[in-house]
């Protein structure tokens, strides 16, 4: 099979943690036989620096004509003092609009072999621990109807949480295509004793699982309780999803449990299979170019477009086991350096881990 990508490097440690992602990617290439083609399009400072713009047209027209999209990382000091409408960050936002992106998928996984750097307790995570979140990335009340006003107890101001069936339906099927390929358990996250919002989705997860993935198992649990869970005992959970606001605050909260940023991959999709990948850690312009960057976040990002994309789940299968043993063999980058380990840079765990393929 063939296979075109657009590459999005970005900023800072962006091309040093895409290259070795590619790296890993031409592996899995050359042992199932399939043809990656990677196509390189600007975004955010760079482009800015290149064009004046974060998200130059050809970098649109890149993205839509490929078959998905992996993303380094954008921003940096430089182009802090850039107007609001032109700073970095804003090119991430409107690709994700350009591309049609609704969900957001964070995985917070903590692997075995880094469970002593979780701040929990090593007896909750001592086995690792794998929490999918979907998140509602277009709605809710980050989107909804707001205001202020003055009234007779002075100033006011509010906000409106409103979800149509339709977006519940488009977010949960995401969700599900997810839960089919892991433990076929989905976890539905809402304050139902309370927001109207909630009720209906509440019912809209049950009955369209019902009628489209009924082999999944629908299990329901109130947000507040499910932060309290998060922390308590998180091996509990496989595929959870979830509103806007609610997965913008618990996805932080599970990333926490995991020990590292520089260990965890997202990814956002839509309608279509073309999605975009990327670690959820920033371009950290300080050790740009030290070779000192951890790589495997981006590559799992990439693993994840395996899955996720082109449906190939035996090699998305082969990177994740290839982290693994790397991992298990006492490999570190600086981020995760631990006594008695061997610590190794950017290139060096790219290279070990495509070596393991």
């Amino acid at each position: 099979m063939k296979y075109n990508i657009a590459v999005l490097d970005g900023d800072g440690i962006g091309p040093e943690i895409c290259a070795g992602a590619i790296k890993v990617l031409q592996k899995v290439g050359q042992k199932f036989g399939h043809e990656f083609t990677f196509s390189h399009y600007p975004i955010g400072g760079c482009a800015i620096d290149l064009c004046g713009d974060p998200l130059p047209q050809e970098t649109i027209d890149g993205c839509l004509a490929s078959d998905s999209v992996l993303l380094g990382a954008v921003g940096g000091y430089k182009w802090d003092n850039m107007p609001v409408d032109k700073r970095p960050e804003k090119g991430l936002l409107r690709i994700r609009k350009e591309l049609g992106l609704y969900s957001n998928i964070r995985p917070a996984k903590l692997w075995k072999a880094l469970a002593k750097a979780s701040p929990l307790k090593y007896e909750l995570v001592k086995d690792g621990v794998e929490i999918i979140i979907v998140r509602e990335l277009t709605g809710g009340i980050y989107f909804g109807e707001r205001g202020t006003g003055t009234g007779e107890d002075g100033d006011y101001a509010w906000d409106t949480e409103k979800y149509s069936v339709k977006e519940i339906e488009r977010i949960t099927r995401i969700a599900c295509e997810l839960a089919v390929k892991r433990g076929k358990k989905l976890v539905s996250v809402d304050k139902a004793n309370v927001l109207e919002s909630s009720r209906l989705w509440r019912k809209t997860v049950h009955e369209y699982c019902a009628k489209n993935y009924p082999q999944i198992e629908v299990m329901d649990v109130l947000v507040d309780n499910m932060a309290m869970q998060i922390v308590k005992n998180p091996a509990q959970f496989d595929v959870v999803v979830t509103s806007n606001i609610f997965g913008d605050i618990l996805s932080d909260e599970a990333a926490q449990v995991t020990g590292s940023i520089g260990m965890l991959a997202s990814s956002s999709l839509g309608d279509t299979k073309r999605g975009l990948y990327e670690p959820i850690h920033g371009s950290a312009p300080d050790i740009a170019g030290k070779d000192i960057a951890n790589p495997i976040a981006t590559i799992l990002a990439a693993a994840m477009m395996l899955r996720d994309s082109f449906d190939l789940v035996q090699e998305y299968a082969a990177i994740e086991i290839a982290v693994q043993k790397v991992l298990n063999e006492g490999w570190r980058t600086a981020d995760i350096m631990e006594d008695g380990k061997k610590q190794v840079g950017c290139r060096e765990m790219s290279r070990l881990i495509a070596e393991q393929i």
